[in-house]
């Protein structure tokens, strides 16, 4: 299995403002000098995440969706991030997986974010997304996700082995949480032995609520292998061995003696 690359964008974002933050990442898209297979965007990369999802929510052919279509094309590689979405008269935090041919495929967030009544708002999704890139099977997840290992919990199985390779989220996390952030990544890279990726925001948004940042690459046992700053925009491009990763799960086996359970 071939290496992969992966570029995070960690981004100051305009607050509910998509006319704005669609050209700031026009700029940054073109400081993306090496090749890459795949560029993550924080949660709600068009309007920063807001309780005003009815007033900046888009329709699935809206300027967001083209935006990102367009530049995964012209980029030749998969861009990864969520939009508020208004489907059919329900408003979905939604994940999208923009692939280079111009199709995709998406995911609703499950967990809602009651403490900020997004689960009055929005519609929550029911089932997970796995998408392959060049033979990795790689899980997106969004923000809140993250504090629900049961929901991002890795399976094996002798015959499929396992669900996924990496697992990815997409936040807009607040610093005044970023320890349970930087802890929650570790430990979900370790206990599903696979690569965890995390792309979060910087700055202050429209609620006055700050966010440091704290993108990060997690390595199997737990180990950051990227270098992005806190508080500071950044763009970073990591290279993920499917090598290491191979030889880590047969060195230490224990996705065979995991717990196995249906959700509900």
């Amino acid at each position: 299995m071939q290496n992969i690359k992966i570029t995070l964008i960690q981004p100051f974002l305009f607050w509910e403002s998509a006319a704005k933050n669609l050209p700031a990442f026009d700029k940054r898209l073109t400081q993306i000098k090496s090749e890459t297979d795949l560029i993550i965007l924080p949660e709600m990369f068009n309007t920063a995440f807001t309780p005003n999802a009815e007033a900046v929510a888009e329709t699935m052919d809206g300027p967001s969706m083209s935006w990102l279509k367009a530049k995964a094309i012209e980029r030749e590689c998969v861009i990864c991030t969520s939009i508020l979405i208004n489907d059919n008269e329900k408003l979905y935090n939604r994940l999208i997986w923009m692939k280079p041919n111009g199709e995709f495929e998406f995911y609703d967030k499950r967990h809602l974010f009651s403490a900020a009544n997004e689960h009055l708002l929005l519609t929550s999704g029911e089932k997970k997304l796995i998408v392959e890139l060049n033979g990795w099977k790689i899980c997106p997840l969004i923000c809140y996700d993250l504090r629900f290992p049961v929901w991002s919990r890795n399976t094996f199985n002798e015959d499929t082995k396992y669900e996924y390779d990496c697992l990815i989220y997409v936040a807009n996390w607040p610093e005044r949480r970023s320890h349970s952030w930087k802890s929650l990544l570790v430990a979900r890279a370790i206990e599903n032995q696979a690569y965890v990726v995390g792309v979060n925001r910087v700055g202050k948004d429209g609620k006055g609520i700050i966010h440091s940042g704290d993108s990060a690459v997690i390595e199997p046992k737990g180990k950051a292998i990227s270098d992005l700053k806190p508080n500071a925009e950044g763009i970073e491009t990591v290279e993920l061995s499917y090598a290491n990763l191979e030889d880590y799960r047969k060195l230490f086996q224990i996705g065979s003696d995991w717990d196995r359970f249906n959700l509900l």
